[in-house]
Parts: structure tokens; sequence; C-alpha cells
């Protein structure tokens, strides 16, 4: 059976899924402030290395463990609110380029699971 990353379209797809997602995100007043400053381009990357990484796909994420990497959002109101607001431009991106509703449920449980870990609880 194939991965969930394959089923998704593979890295291509995976590319197009980052570079829509972060322009929601950027573009969401709820959420947007937690990304001033940083760099986009190596943000994207770790974001489509740990996507594929999550989806079942070849394992090339070096960033830090979730509770690390989001500790310092956390320090500056990071919480469920914007959790979902992530996650909900997750769903919406890949329902825009076309994913199967099965699919976009599985990538989304995915980081629900990562949730306790991002908000440090």
């Amino acid at each position: 059976m194939s991965t969930l990353f394959e089923q998704i379209g593979g890295a291509k797809a995976m590319d197009a899924a980052v570079e829509l997602f972060y322009r929601r995100v950027l573009s969401d007043d709820r959420i947007s402030r937690f990304f001033d400053g940083v760099d986009m381009e190596r943000q994207s990357a770790k974001q489509k290395a740990f996507l594929t990484m999550v989806c079942g796909g070849p394992n090339s994420y070096t960033g830090l463990d979730m509770r690390k990497g989001h500790a310092h959002l956390v320090k500056s109101g990071l919480n469920d609110t914007h959790f979902n607001a992530v996650a909900e431009h997750l769903g919406g991106t890949l329902e825009e380029l076309g994913v199967a509703k099965p699919l976009i449920q599985q990538v989304l449980q995915a980081a629900e699971s990562m949730r306790a870990d991002i908000l440090n609880r």
C-alpha cells in the first residue's frame, strides 16, 4: 500500500501545498505575527521536510522537536486558537489542491497528534 505522502502526490504536491499554505497563513491576522522576522524560505523547507515525514515520505526532517521548536511561540501567546487556525489553513490548502477528503483527514489527524507537543503541554 502506498504512503499518505505518495497518495497526496509526492514531493511535487508537497512543494505546492507548502507554498499555498504559507500564503494563506501569512495573510491571516490571527496567526501571521508568529512569522514576523522568520526566514520563510528556510521555514518552508523545514515544513516540507516535516510534512513529508509525518505523511510517510522520505525522512529528511532535521529541525528541533515540536516542543523545543515552538516553546518561544508559546511564551508569546501561541494557543489552541492559533493551532486551530493553522490546521484550518492546512486542510483548506489540501482541499484547494484537490486532495481527497479522506486523505485530508489523515493529514489533519497527524497534525492533531502534535498539538500537545506544539503547545508545550
